[in-house]
């Protein structure tokens, strides 16, 4: 079980891979407002990738998971502390009450994840997970970083290249499997 921020959910669903996170997890659990900002918003605005989300959603992979009273007392303090946002500060502390890994892309809260323990993932090491349980092809990552590198995550060549130098890594180690 993971639980997800909304990025990696958003970004996901617009490359057409948010199936992956049923492939690899089975369930995944957010909080309200991960939900508001990658459905609700995103359904209010048109944007396609609502589409996907509303469907895991419908199919009950995907799910709400509410965070009580003492979680968000927690988070609220959490948040102000470490300067993230209170929605990054619930999924985090979600993730360490449900002893659930955590997906965020945003490297402070990936931080504040390990140390609290947690097994953390981004957009990219889940597809690179994909790849190497052949869930997709290295076009597939290509296309993520030609599709989300250069517009959402301001990937530099650099960082594009060691994207695609461990893709290539796995890719090796499959044909010598």
């Amino acid at each position: 079980m993971v639980v997800s921020d909304a990025g990696p959910l958003i970004h996901l669903s617009q490359i057409g891979k948010l199936h992956l996170l049923k492939q690899l997890f089975g369930a995944v659990l957010v909080n309200e407002e991960v939900k508001i900002e990658a459905l609700d918003e995103g359904i209010k605005h048109g944007y396609s990738d609502a589409e996907a989300i509303a469907q895991a959603f419908a199919d009950c992979w995907l799910r709400v998971e509410p965070a009580g009273e003492r979680l968000e007392s927690s988070a609220r303090k959490l948040a102000e502390g470490e300067n993230i946002s209170y929605a990054d500060a619930v999924t985090l502390l979600l993730a360490v009450k449900k002893k659930a890994e955590l997906l965020v892309d945003d490297k402070l809260v990936s931080d504040l994840g390990k140390m609290y323990g947690l097994r953390v993932w981004s957009t990219w090491t889940l597809l690179l997970e994909g790849l190497s349980r052949e869930y997709l092809e290295m076009a597939d990552v290509a296309g993520a970083i030609a599709n989300l590198g250069k517009k959402k995550f301001r990937l530099n060549a650099k960082q594009a290249q060691e994207i695609l130098d461990a893709a290539h890594t796995i890719e090796r180690h499959k044909k010598s499997s």
